[in-house]
């Protein structure tokens, strides 16, 4: 049975999963439940997707590694504007046109290719367009124009009221509901839920502009950022393309009175010609919801957490939500899994983002304006006096800005109730042949990685028969064996899974891993 909208869309009335909000957080689970084989209706108010504001404009190499699991990876280096080889470095200079005081290479995973640490290298590239094609992955369960209003869970599933731009309301069933609806979260406060945290004082200016012949003029080639330490006005500058569009953050400029021409000007170090595309002030926000879900209610992305942009992890711990909620919610959908799986996204997932804020907080405590210094406008003999101090400064203070693959692909569930111990981190990455990764052989379910003819293969395996699980074998002679989940983290490895299957599942008792 549909729904049929003024606009003539016909709208499922009862749906597995409802997901409020499609920006990338919300788009990420309706694939993930998709490629699980899984049904939802993703309900997002814009029409189309703004290139004005891009928000964010790295993709982690984790997220990459999960993109490449939905077979998106490529699709999204095909279309980035700037290209993974094109640059891995953040220049200090004292203007786009002026001095450069120091630099930072292998930023945020961009030089991981090939490397066995990653399947995925890092990408640059506007969040707009990782949305699009996220928003093309997919297709008509995506209904733009309309928005969650309200919602009503009851012990059988949630009703919720979704509302149009020009007032008309429908009501949707679903088992579960995912907001993904934001920092003004509709679905967080219908659960009761709240923020908890803290925000910066500091006020920022955000700038989209064009400017031809910009990069001609510069003197300091390809970087991914150039930070401008000038105390007159300091701030960040990036491409949005090897055209002429560019981005950049005025920092401690407030809104009122603010002049993003001039503001663009000072920050390049002389009167370009420029034509100002998008404005869009804000300040940093260091917030957690109290709580991740109720028992058909879940939250993800910014309606969970808010993160300082520096360290480029914004919406990628977003995307981990999406991975692991979403496997959960197949798998209890599916009947291969107890309900109390589910409680365990909020076990895993909110210690991850709240290591992610209190880094990129951490990031925040020293930005241009810290590391500016008058010395650096000056005479030449006066600049070269106080670089090699400054220059100091920056690698002591935004090295773990810019290398944070800790934090990237080493973040780790040990000590849920669902993996054994000493497990529950990423499953170690490795090239099988040229081009060719471990992850590519996993299953969409769990995976038993290692020497197939060891006793423990047989014991996974009449355990998945058991549970209706899928299970795929991934044969690596002489391997000690270990338990993949659908998420690609480990849940145990060993010699003897005595209930592993189960444990992971949410079914029973605690397990070890023996050797």
């Amino acid at each position: 049975m549909h729904l049929i909208l003024t606009t003539g869309r016909a709208v499922p009335v009862d749906v597995p999963v409802l997901v409020a909000g499609g920006g990338p957080v919300g788009l990420a689970v309706a694939v993930e439940l998709a490629y699980q084989g899984v049904r939802c209706l993703v309900v997002e108010p814009r029409e189309e997707v703004s290139w004005l504001r891009p928000r964010a404009k790295t993709t982690s190499a984790r997220s990459m590694e999960l993109l490449r699991r939905w077979g998106l990876a490529e699709r999204v280096r095909e279309r980035a504007p700037l290209a993974v080889a094109w640059s891995d470095q953040a220049v200090f200079v004292s203007s786009l046109l002026g001095r450069e005081i120091t630099r930072i290479g292998g930023c945020f995973g961009l030089d991981l290719v090939g490397s066995e640490l990653a399947a995925e290298p890092g990408q640059q590239v506007p969040q707009p367009l990782v949305e699009e094609v996220l928003r093309e992955a997919v297709g008509d369960a995506l209904l733009t124009g309309w928005q969650v209003a309200g919602l009503r869970e009851d012990a059988d599933g949630v009703s919720v009221r979704i509302a149009s731009a020009t007032g008309e309301e429908r009501e949707v069933r679903a088992r579960y509901v995912v907001g993904c609806d934001g920092p003004r979260s509709v679905t967080r406060a219908a659960i009761g839920a709240r923020y908890e945290g803290r925000q910066d004082a500091r006020p920022n200016f955000n700038i989209v502009f064009r400017a031809p012949g910009l990069a001609e003029r510069m003197p300091h080639g390809p970087a991914v950022h150039y930070w401008v330490l000038n105390p007159a006005q300091p701030g960040i500058v990036g491409r949005l393309d090897l055209e002429d569009t560019w981005w950049c953050i005025a920092q401690g400029v407030p809104a009122a009175g603010a002049d993003p021409m001039r503001l663009v000007r000072n920050l390049a170090g002389a009167d370009i010609e420029a034509e100002i595309l998008a404005t869009d002030p804000w300040t940093a926000r260091m917030l957690l919801a109290d709580r991740y879900g109720s028992e058909r209610v879940f939250l993800a992305g910014d309606a969970a957490h808010q993160n300082p942009p520096y360290g480029g992890h914004g919406f990628n711990t977003g995307i981990g939500d999406a991975v692991n909620l979403g496997w959960k919610l197949a798998a209890v959908l599916h009947g291969w899994a107890p309900t109390t799986l589910l409680a365990t996204y909020e076990t895993e997932r909110r210690p991850v983002a709240a290591d992610t804020v209190e880094a990129a907080a951490a990031n925040m405590a020293t930005l241009a304006p810290e590391l500016a210094d008058p010395a650096l406008m000056g005479e030449e003999a006066e600049f070269e006096k106080v670089r090699p101090a400054v220059a100091e400064a920056v690698r002591r203070t935004k090295d773990s800005e810019f290398h944070s693959l800790d934090l990237v692909l080493g973040y780790t569930y040990e000590g849920s109730p669902v993996v054994a111990e000493g497990t529950g981190e990423r499953l170690p990455h490795r090239w099988l042949a040229p081009g060719v990764s471990l992850y590519d052989r996993l299953g969409r379910g769990f995976s038993v990685v290692g020497d197939q003819s060891a006793p423990g293969a047989v014991a996974l395996a009449e355990q998945a028969r058991e549970l209706g699980v899928p299970l795929r074998a991934v044969d690596l002679p002489g391997v000690p064996l270990t338990l993949v989940r659908p998420d690609q983290h480990v849940a145990w490895r060993g010699e003897h899974p005595d209930g592993a299957l189960r444990r992971a599942l949410g079914h029973g008792p605690s397990v070890s891993s023996r050797p």
